[in-house]
């Protein structure tokens, strides 16, 4: 249930566009973690920060249902285009078929693979990357978009706050957990980028990789 500052966000948000408000209720409906969705108000983040940033190439670690891969490349612009990996291949055909029934299917390259392996095979230079895959090999996921990513590009790593956990001592032994303090410590005290935590949903980091002068 939203709470009543959450509504007013939202109807002071622009509108969630019916494609994507139908794929969130599918999602709901037909996968059994339907609350990773991205949903209305990070959906309409994400498409900013996209047209804020001019990406040329995004990569995405974690493709889930769709949502976000078709959110950002909503804010692409023309030549502009997205590549997503989704490590579980029992989402490939619900995914694919949203993916490829969008508005913005020629901008994304679905791949159903490990980003941590693949995605530098590309050989694609990107300007933007988001990271929402697997909290455990966070920081390896972290030191492999650096590697492919342009000098002065942005990450933007999802769930960093992971639902108050990370603060929470109860979940000192939950693997994830584990993966996301490490992760936001690494990040914390890394020379080669910026970053602040927004706490929006279950926390968004935004990261920019420094210019070497």
């Amino acid at each position: 249930m939203e709470s009543d500052l959450e509504q007013y966000i939202l109807q002071h948000t622009s509108a969630e566009p019916d494609y994507l408000y139908r794929l969130w209720r599918a999602t709901h409906l037909h996968t059994v973690h339907g609350r990773m969705v991205s949903g209305h108000l990070q959906g309409r983040l994400l498409k900013m920060l996209v047209q804020m940033i001019h990406p040329r190439n995004i990569l995405e670690v974690g493709t889930f249902s769709g949502y976000s891969a078709i959110a950002m490349a909503e804010g692409l612009e023309d030549g502009g285009h997205l590549y997503t990996f989704e490590v579980n291949d029992e989402m490939e055909d619900f995914t694919r078929a949203w993916i490829e029934g969008s508005s913005v299917a020629d901008k994304i390259t679905f791949i159903v693979g490990d980003a941590l392996t693949e995605a530098p095979k590309l050989g694609v230079e990107f300007d933007l990357a988001f990271m929402d895959g697997d909290k455990r090999t966070y920081c390896e996921c972290y030191d492999m978009v650096l590697s492919v990513l342009s000098p002065g590009g942005f990450v933007l790593a999802d769930n960093t706050l992971w639902d108050g956990h990370v603060v929470d001592h109860d979940y000192d032994n939950d693997r994830q957990t584990q993966g996301i303090e490490r992760f936001n410590d690494y990040v914390a005290a890394d020379p080669r980028t910026e970053q602040l935590i927004l706490p929006l949903r279950d926390g968004l980091t935004l990261i920019r990789k420094k210019v070497e002068k």
